[in-house]
């Protein structure tokens, strides 16, 4: 089963500096139908002003992964941890007990980024933050594991749950497979561009809930960047 999602179906709110779309019920988006995927509570894309940002405000019992599309973001927490992370490149929190920290768009541009939030496999633990480059090039035509908290994926940024998050981009005419195990679902969103998931088509910002389905193929009509979430039930 995949369960397209249009861009233009998802909540949304504007802030003025915020111009937010959500995949998933948040803040006052309420869907029932939209609450979690798995383990995958909360997709926002947002667009950032430049000069603004989330002042600092506290989470805990989550994992954050911020994927930035374009411009930077600058992350500062209670920890004392300092870093700004570029587009193409991931930053994780694993919020644990309790974290206070601060997003940033210091750039002259906007900044556009994808945040997801999944839930841990456990509750508490010492709070963390860390990001890392990962080159589009070196994800080319296949999907290269960004985040995660499964077995294998030793170059990725470490999360504290049974799930991970994929990143791909493909030329115009190239394709990608992922294969998912027993009892797992999958989340993906099309960055830009424009793709076929199994057949079904995607455009720039849609998303497609994916369950019961042992292997995808995504196929691109125009160059285009995924990223997806593969998350236990």
């Amino acid at each position: 089963m995949i369960e397209r999602r249009p861009f233009a179906s998802l909540g949304a709110a504007q802030h003025g500096w915020l111009d937010a779309k959500h995949h998933f019920s948040f803040a006052d988006y309420r869907d029932a139908e939209r609450m979690r995927w798995g383990l995958l509570r909360v997709w926002n894309d947002d667009t950032i002003a430049a000069g603004t940002g989330f002042d600092p405000h506290p989470h805990s019992d989550m994992e954050i992964i911020t994927y930035v599309r374009e411009g930077a973001i600058s992350h500062a927490d209670s920890l004392g941890n300092r870093g700004r992370t570029e587009a193409g490149d991931v930053q994780v929190m694993s919020a644990g007990s309790g974290i206070v920290h601060s997003e940033y768009n210091l750039e002259p541009v906007a900044t556009r980024i994808f945040q997801i939030w999944i839930y841990p496999d456990r509750h508490g633990g010492e709070p963390s933050w860390g990001n890392k480059p990962f080159p589009k090039a070196d994800r080319s035509g296949v999907f290269i594991a960004l985040a995660s908290g499964m077995a294998g994926d030793g170059e990725a940024l470490p999360i504290r749950a049974d799930a991970r998050v994929l990143g791909a981009t493909l030329r115009a005419g190239e394709r990608a497979d992922y294969r998912f195990g027993a009892g797992r679902r999958g989340y993906l969103v099309l960055s830009s561009g424009e793709a076929q998931l199994n057949g079904i088509g995607l455009q720039a910002g849609d998303g497609a809930a994916i369950r019961d389905e042992e292997t995808i193929q995504v196929s691109a009509s125009q160059d285009a960047e995924l990223i997806l979430v593969d998350t236990r039930e």
